[in-house]
């Protein structure tokens, strides 16, 4: 009964965050459009990149870029390094 009790209470939960996710804001419609507007008029001239998208992930947010790829080679490092398979020493 404890088993069908949370079966049905984690539905009723996933249910309504699906609820939640899907009418809450429509899908495709941005909720302001100021920065984008800004960044279409004045990104070419402000960074000299053709691409939108490549301006503003390596201009505008350069360093918040530099930091997800800091966390992200961290976390190989540290996975590389619990997988590495230790020498016996022979004595």
């Amino acid at each position: 009964m404890k088993k069908i009790a949370g079966a049905l209470a984690l539905l009723i939960l996933f249910g309504y965050l699906l609820m939640v996710a899907v009418y809450l804001h429509p899908f495709g419609e941005p909720q302001t459009e100021d920065m984008d507007k800004y960044f279409i008029e004045r990104g070419q001239a402000e960074t000299g990149a053709n691409n939108i998208v490549t301006s503003i992930v390596f201009d505008y947010r350069g360093f918040d870029t530099l930091g997800e790829a800091t966390v992200l080679f961290s976390a190989v490092t540290g996975v590389a390094l619990l997988f590495k398979k230790k020498k016996e020493v022979k004595e």
